[in-house]
């Protein structure tokens, strides 16, 4: 089963800013309170994935860093006005919301943690 991380310093903070942007919850995992590992829900109901906010364990990586590790994409109901509330919220623009022809509507932001994540309304999807 796919599972991703997102390494954060401020685990409260990534839970605000990633449950306004696609209404995850969240739960600690028992035995996790160490690292402060916390389990996300509410990724879709379609999906095998599972995911987690981690603490970071080393410095966050700077903006415009090569090195940050992978980007997942989420798929939205409304891309630009999730972009939007990202911009709002902390977030800053990587990459503003763009047509993708056959692909659908993307847009990616930093969540104020060094982290990339992207947003996808596939065309005829959500």
């Amino acid at each position: 089963m796919p599972h991703f991380e997102i390494h954060v310093t401020d685990v409260g903070r990534a839970k605000a800013f990633y449950g306004g942007l696609f209404g995850w919850s969240f739960e600690p995992m028992p035995g996790g309170e160490e690292v402060d590992y916390t389990l996300v829900s509410g990724i879709g109901e379609a999906t095998t994935m599972t995911a987690a906010l981690m603490r970071r364990q080393d410095a966050t990586p700077k903006s415009g860093s090569p090195i940050r590790g992978g980007t997942m994409v989420f798929e939205v109901d409304d891309c630009d006005s999730r972009y939007d509330w990202a911009m709002k919220n902390g977030g800053a623009e990587a990459l503003p919301p763009m047509d993708y022809p056959g692909v659908g509507r993307c847009a990616y932001v930093e969540d104020g943690e060094g982290n990339v994540v992207g947003m996808i309304k596939p065309e005829g999807g959500a």
